[in-house]
C-alpha cells in the first residue's frame, strides 16, 4: 500500500451553487448534476460539495456549540449510551485513544434534539437544542437531494420515495486531541462507513484522507466551509456494486484540538437493504442478497476478525 499523503490527486469537487436551475429535477441541468455525483460515487467513493443550504453562521454556532458539549464531564457524556454500535457515546478507546464522539438519533426531529440536550443539561440549553435541531435538519436537506440524485441517475427514482421512509439518521459530533511526544498520531483508524452516506462539515485543522482505489492516501483539505460526502457500505450493497464506499483515516499532525460533525444516513430499525430490480441485468447480475441493517452491523462488531476484513459486506451478504 503506497502512502499517498503527499499524493496531488484530489477528490472531486461538485458546486451546487453555480446554476440553481441545476437543482430543479426535470431539467438538463439537473440530469447533468445527478451524473457528475453519481461519476464521484462511483470513482472515488467520495466528494467535496459547495452547498449555500447551510448558512455560515449555523456552521460556526454548531461549532461553538460541540465545544461546549465536549467540556461537559465524562460521565454526563456517557450518558449518551446506546447499545448499537457507534451509536452513541465512543471514547477513551486503547485503539483510537485520540477521538471522542456522541451520536444523536434523528436529530432533525426536535423531540429528539430536545430529549439529547435534556440529557446533558437536565437543567436546560434552548440555545444548543436549537442549533443541534437546525443544524441537523439542513444536512438532512442535502442528504435528502443527493440521494435523490443518486436514484434518478441510475433509474431507480420511482425507488425514491419509498428508501426514504424507510431511512433514519445520526448526527455524530467529533473531537480529536492532539497527540502528544511519542503518542501515535492516529485519530481514526482506516475504515468504510457502513451507512448510506455521510456528509462531514470540517473544522479548520487537518487530518481527513481516503484511499484511491489504487491504494495511494489522499488528503482532503480542511476549512470551516468543507463539506464532504463519503459512500458507505449500504450504497454499495443497494447499487449492486456499483458505488465504491471509500476508505478513510484521520491522522494528526497539528498541535490543536479537532472538531467535525456529521450526518449519517441509515435504515431504519428493521430496514432491510435491498438491490432495485432496475440496477439487476445480464452485465451487472446479483451480487448480494437482501439483509437486515441492524444485523449486519452486529455481524461486523461482534467479531473484530470481521471488523479487519475487507470484504465484510461480501462475507455477510454476498450471493
Amino acid at each position: 500500500m503506497r502512502m499517498g499523503s503527499e499524493n496531488q490527486t484530489q477528490i472531486p469537487f461538485v458546486d451546487f451553487c453555480k446554476d440553481p436551475l441545476a437543482l430543479e429535477q426535470g431539467t438538463e441541468g439537473w440530469t447533468l448534476l445527478c451524473q457528475e455525483v453519481r461519476d464521484a460515487c462511483e470513482r472515488f467513493g467520495c466528494f467535496q460539495v459547495a452547498s449555500d443550504k447551510i448558512p455560515s453562521h449555523l456552521r460556526e454556532d454548531m461549532f461553538g456549540a460541540i465545544k461546549l458539549l465536549f467540556d461537559l464531564p465524562v460521565e454526563t457524556k456517557k450518558k449518551n449510551f446506546s447499545p448499537k454500535p457507534y451509536y452513541g457515546y465512543v471514547g477513551g478507546s486503547d485503539v483510537v485513544p485520540l477521538y471522542e464522539s456522541l451520536g444523536v438519533e434523528d436529530a432533525p426531529r426536535l423531540d429528539q434534539a430536545r430529549a439529547f440536550t435534556e440529557l446533558m443539561w437536565p437543567d436546560g440549553n434552548p440555545s444548543f437544542c436549537q442549533t443541534l435541531n437546525s443544524m441537523s435538519s439542513k444536512v438532512l436537506e442535502l442528504d435528502l437531494m443527493i440521494r435523490k440524485m443518486i436514484f434518478d441517475s441510475f433509474g431507480a427514482g420511482k425507488c425514491y420515495d419509498s428508501h426514504v421512509g424507510d431511512t433514519s439518521s445520526i448526527f455524530r459530533v467529533m473531537k480529536y486531541n492532539p497527540p502528544v511526544g511519542n503518542e501515535s498520531a492516529i485519530g481514526l483508524v482506516a475504515h468504510t462507513d457502513k451507512n448510506f452516506i455521510t456528509i462531514l462539515c470540517l473544522d479548520e485543522v487537518q487530518g481527513l484522507e481516503v484511499q484511491s482505489k489504487d491504494g495511494d492516501w489522499i488528503h482532503v483539505p480542511s476549512s470551516r466551509g468543507s463539506l464532504i460526502v463519503i459512500v458507505g457500505e449500504s450504497f454499495k450493497a443497494w447499487s449492486n456494486g456499483r458505488l465504491h464506499p471509500v476508505k478513510h483515516r484521520v491522522m494528526l499532525s497539528e498541535e490543536k484540538e479537532r472538531f467535525s460533525y456529521g450526518l449519517f444516513s441509515i435504515p431504519k430499525e428493521g430496514g432491510t437493504i435491498e438491490v432495485p430490480k432496475e440496477l439487476v441485468d445480464n452485465e451487472h447480475p446479483l451480487l448480494f442478497r437482501p439483509f437486515n441493517f441492524m444485523d449486519f452491523l452486529t455481524f461486523i462488531y461482534s467479531d473484530m476478525n470481521v471488523l479487519a476484513k475487507e470484504n465484510a459486506l461480501e462475507i455477510y451478504a454476498g450471493v
